[in-house]
């Protein structure tokens, strides 16, 4: 089959998965950042309970394979009682796995604030939540603009989960196996659905770019 058939027959196909992916990595990375920041802000917490279960969490989930980690979501959540549909099971995976390596990049952000700020908050008599919100947040995130646009592109690679359980309709790479159980598309089938993430982590990647000279911190 070649490049102008494959498109003729599902074209439509792959725009849709296209249009899906982007989707689940939207929403997906919504919560990557929330939950990442969230755990973060528990990891240099002063309450050494909350700073153990941050820790716990990124050890957990940055340590675990993908696949694994859906096999679990999807196949040993209804144990507990918890049935989650398939699109849902692929996004929880890749918000659980994204926002473990997020807090890491938090982590780098917030090591890069001199002591001499903290120590001049603490001065002022800022209380811990306050220094958060003023000064260590804001600062870690312009600092970690590039690592994020990176993450952004890796929670979208790592949507492609949903090719390992029945979506409807499929995202990228759930295409491709669409494609080759009706047809034989063949490496020409992956190179379409590749070309899809190609252009859209380019699209990031100037986008993080632009964003990063335009907020990032001057030491």
């Amino acid at each position: 089959m070649g490049l102008a058939e494959l498109l003729g027959t599902y074209g439509q196909n792959y725009l849709d998965g296209l249009l899906v992916t982007w989707g689940m990595t939207a929403v997906s990375f919504v919560f990557v950042m929330a939950i990442a920041v969230l755990v973060t802000v528990m990891r240099v917490s002063p309450f050494a309970p909350l700073r153990f279960v941050g820790d716990l969490y990124v050890q957990v989930f940055r340590n675990i394979p993908g696949v694994a980690l859906l096999m679990i979501v999807a196949y040993a959540l209804p144990y507990l009682r918890v049935i989650l549909d398939w699109r849902t099971c692929a996004i929880v995976t890749t918000i659980l796995l994204g926002s473990a390596f997020g807090s890491e990049n938090f982590m780098s952000g917030i090591n890069t604030i001199g002591v001499g700020q903290i120590e001049a908050a603490r001065s002022l008599g800022l209380s811990f939540s306050q220094i958060l919100r003023r000064i260590v947040i804001p600062q870690a995130l312009r600092a970690t603009v590039l690592p994020m646009t990176n993450l952004l592109i890796a929670v979208m690679l790592t949507t492609a989960l949903g090719s390992q359980v029945p979506m409807t309709p499929e995202e990228l790479t759930g295409v491709v196996s669409y494609v080759n159980t009706r047809s034989v598309g063949g490496i020409l089938a992956f190179l379409v659905s590749a070309l899809g993430y190609l252009a859209t982590a380019f699209v990031i990647s100037l986008a993080g770019n632009r964003i990063d000279k335009r907020v990032r911190v001057l030491r």
